[in-house]
């Protein structure tokens, strides 16, 4: 099972892309119709309310008075809260039996407006933002929906700005173009990418990288692993005791292959066991082609990610091991000093000048053997520095 985070400012088009994802197949679970199913008529969530707010929240009808509720909830911080302690729990006991009930094969999308705002994004294999400007969002609930201006503008302020949901986005879909090309965005995705990574979570299979070469540096490469390891610290939990990004991305201006390189230090062997079927079943299954090895101190695992369309290796090292340590120094050295940055892009391009022409797996060994030479000269040399 894949499950996707979606969410986008008010008046982004966030059903029109659940609309589509729905006709491709995926499970859609929608938090704000579950948010009314749980306060309907006959309902615990419903008499809890009134037992807290009084029966004048009711209508006439006996269901829910949403501006009644409003007028006395979101009156003071104490309402607010009383008001989520009741309702977020069954919101989150009924998400939990529909993902529960999905198909094993599921791509699962929890339509959520607050997903940035609430913090869940790490919780989730992938997040899509639906994104479009403030004043086209403003335009279009004026303009669609009859909502004054002036709300519209309190309601969009009240939000998550573009900028933090950007942050968050694994995925942004462009809906401010004409329509129909939302939906097209969301069947690429679905064809290129979703498929792709339900199939390699449930087999556990890593991805394959696209493009084994060199590319120039990506500033978003700092972003992208940010995510990463958001997610890894929710699966990792107290597990880890750090998790950093390590390697070539994370050295700024640095051309690199397309692979971002995670590590979680760990405070033994113990723990790194224990979080390969966790790391597994969150979608970062162990790479069976290169062998977990112990050395002096600790032991590695590696895993990579699933996803396709976020190429990423996850090495699970014990803290104070040789080359957990390495990994943190090698990094900081090749971002301090010039010098080391051109020796290392020099050995990268040799080895890559070396590479070509072989198949893949045959390329890749020749590619890490060339640059294996380099990497023993900057253990000697991170080492003497540390020394000093």
């Amino acid at each position: 099972m894949l499950r996707i985070g979606l969410t986008g400012g008010m008046g982004a088009g966030k059903s029109t892309v659940a609309r589509a994802l729905a006709d491709l197949g995926a499970v859609i679970i929608d938090s704000d119709v579950i948010a009314r199913e749980v306060v309907e008529p006959g309902t615990e969530g419903l008499a809890a309310l009134v037992e807290a707010f009084g029966a004048d929240i009711l209508a006439d009808d006996g269901s829910l008075n949403r501006p009644a509720l409003a007028a006395k909830a979101f009156g003071d911080e104490q309402s607010r809260a009383t008001l989520n302690s009741i309702t977020h729990p069954l919101v989150g006991e009924r998400t939990a039996e529909l993902i529960s009930d999905a198909p094993a094969d599921a791509i699962v999308v929890q339509d959520i407006p607050l997903l940035v705002e609430n913090g869940v994004a790490p919780l989730f294999n992938l997040v899509l933002i639906v994104d479009v400007e403030v004043e086209t969002r403003i335009r279009r609930l004026v303009e669609f929906r009859g909502i004054a201006e002036s709300d519209a503008r309190a309601r969009i302020a009240a939000q998550a700005t573009d900028e933090q949901r950007r942050l968050v986005a694994d995925v942004l879909l462009d809906n401010s173009g004409p329509a129909g090309g939302v939906e097209a965005q969301v069947r690429e995705l679905w064809d290129e990418r979703l498929v792709g990574f339900e199939h390699n979570v449930r087999t556990e299979t890593p991805a394959e990288p696209t493009n084994s070469g060199l590319v120039p540096a990506d500033p978003q490469w700092a972003v992208q692993a940010a995510r990463v390891i958001a997610r890894l610290r929710v699966v990792c939990g107290g597990a880890a005791v750090r998790i950093d990004h390590v390697g070539s991305t994370a050295v700024e201006g640095l051309p690199a292959v397309d692979v971002l390189d995670i590590q979680v230090t760990v405070a033994d062997a113990g723990a790194a066991d224990g979080l390969r079927e966790t790391l597994t079943a969150a979608g970062f299954p162990s790479d069976s082609s290169e062998a977990s090895h112990a050395e002096s101190g600790g032991v590695r695992r590696r895993h990579r990610s699933a996803d396709p369309g976020r190429p990423a290796n996850v090495t699970v090292a014990v803290a104070g091991s040789r080359d957990q340590e390495f990994a943190l120094l090698l990094r900081d050295l090749l971002r301090e000093d010039a010098s080391a940055r051109a020796e290392f892009l020099t050995a990268k391009r040799a080895g890559q000048a070396e590479a070509e022409g072989h198949a893949a797996a045959e390329a890749a060994r020749v590619y890490r053997t060339a640059k294996d030479a380099w990497f023993t000269c900057a253990r000697s040399r991170v080492t003497a520095a540390r020394k000093d």
